[in-house]
């Protein structure tokens, strides 16, 4: 039948139009499985960083070391752990972002947007932490003033315990 498009001429019934659209899918669902290995481990990482120092570290240092020699622990430790958990926490942001656009956001389960909106509170506690928190601890560890550096400790704790809590409440969403 003339002006008629069967789907041999179009390309459609084509392997070669078929094989491209599979490889796309395919690559798409790669991508996709990619970020979210990536945001795990960035998740298991930060939330099991967080779960040794609050109940494995903390209760052992406590127990064994005298404030003025628990004190540079702790500073020695986060000099090390926080800039790994910057590195986390980027990663958790940006690719949760990437998975939730590419979905979109009227689209996206509630859960997700749970997990959006308390880690962008998560990642605000611990921006706090990283900027301002610890490098008060630093300060007071090098000036030896160990009241001070406790008080730093200890709202640093606090805030370690919050957002354990927020973490593993974005676990359950």
């Amino acid at each position: 039948v003339a002006g008629r498009r069967t789907a041999a001429s179009s390309g459609r019934g084509s392997p070669f139009h078929s094989s491209g659209r599979t490889a796309t899918r395919r690559a798409t669902s790669m991508l996709r499985q990619t970020l979210l290995l990536v945001h795990l481990l960035g998740v298991i990482t930060w939330l099991g960083g967080m779960f040794f120092a609050y109940f494995c570290l903390r209760p052992a240092a406590a127990q064994v070391l005298k404030p003025p020699e628990r004190l540079p622990l702790w500073e020695a430790t986060f000099a090390r752990f926080l800039p790994y958990m910057a590195v986390a926490v980027a990663l958790i942001l940006g690719t949760g972002l990437s998975m939730l656009l590419t979905v979109g956001i009227s689209a996206a389960p509630l859960g997700w947007l749970v997990m959006l909106g308390i880690g962008l509170v998560m990642a605000a506690v611990f921006a706090y932490v990283y900027v301002r928190l610890f490098p008060a601890l630093r300060a007071h560890c090098l000036a030896s003033a160990w009241p001070e550096a406790g008080q730093a400790l200890n709202r640093i704790r606090q805030l370690v315990a919050l957002n354990l809590v927020l973490g593993a409440v974005v676990v359950i969403a």
